[in-house]
């Protein structure tokens, strides 16, 4: 299975609990595409918050966060580990 890094927009002022129930939210729909969300951080100032995932494609996890009602077009994937 690919890794994957995807980073969201527009969640200034969002809570570790709203950002748990988001991450909840993929971890429920995550099966239907073969994508584990593997953890998930954010920054609440700037409003950033990034998923590590794995699965078979990016278009798959961006079809996971489509339906949880947070999508990303931002999907990289993570070929080079040290």
């Amino acid at each position: 299975m690919a890794r994957f890094m995807d980073v969201h927009d527009g969640f200034v002022g969002v809570t570790e609990d709203q950002l748990v129930e988001a991450h909840q939210a993929d971890l429920e729909a995550e099966g239907v595409e073969g994508v584990h969300f593997e953890r998930a951080w954010l920054d609440p100032v700037t409003g950033k918050a990034f998923c590590l995932s794995t699965g078979p494609s990016k278009e798959a996890v961006m079809r996971v966060h489509e339906k949880t009602g947070h999508p990303t077009d931002q999907v990289f994937e993570l070929t080079v580990e040290v």
